[in-house]
């Protein structure tokens, strides 16, 4: 996806549906967001832990940071080749301005920074069957599933409120500095680069960020 948007600063949102009802769903805070998923990051940490016969403790923790590992992997392809993919028709431009056109076209809107429920629960519910096929299906390790996806769960709360913060907050010093610089670029300076908001790590693996 080109950044042939035009950039609009203005507090007010670009509307995207004639309906009412749609446009509702185009818009969330990040503290709706942490009050969805928090709860089932906690949940699916501890229920598989907790309903075996003997609990194994050092699941936990080792799952936890897979999980966390598979969602920086997650957030750059994601953002790279679902967020950014080139349409091909009108139509397709249409789609694709509604995932993530809006946001380039119009970067500071506060209530279109996280991932909206519509498209962030079928996610999950895809991410965690596709765990759940490989690792309780094809490695027979059940147990690992639910924290591995609490860890998933949590990389990808981590990225919305980096990235909501990369937008609001002045972040002056260390890292944080660096990466609301990072992200900054990749909206006004090279929007088919700098795909990680969390990290650069994917961006230096795949040859995506700039020298």
């Amino acid at each position: 996806m080109a950044n042939h948007f035009p950039t609009d600063h203005s507090d007010v949102p670009i509307r995207l549906f004639q309906s009412n009802f749609l446009e509702f769903f185009t818009h969330i805070s990040p503290i709706a967001v942490l009050i969805l998923w928090v709860p089932v990051a906690l949940f699916a940490l501890l229920y598989d832990v907790l309903r075996a016969a003997a609990p194994n403790w050092a699941i936990l923790p080792a799952a936890f940071l897979i999980g966390l590992f598979l969602w920086t992997f997650a957030e750059y392809t994601l953002h790279r080749f679902l967020f950014h993919y080139p349409p091909k028709t009108p139509r397709q431009e249409k789609i694709f301005f509604l995932f993530h056109g809006v946001h380039h076209a119009q970067p500071q809107c506060k209530t279109r920074l996280v991932m909206p429920p519509v498209l962030s629960i079928p996610l999950a519910a895809l991410f965690y069957g596709l765990f759940y096929l490989v690792v309780a299906v094809w490695l027979h390790a059940p147990l690992w599933v639910g924290p591995l996806f609490s860890g998933y769960i949590t990389g990808y709360l981590l990225y919305d409120m980096i990235h909501y913060a990369t937008h609001h907050f002045a972040m002056r010093s260390g890292y944080w500095k660096f990466i609301k610089r990072y992200h900054m670029q990749h909206h006004y300076k090279t929007p088919n680069q700098r795909y990680g908001v969390s990290s650069p790590l994917w961006d230096m693996v795949f040859g995506t960020r700039p020298e």
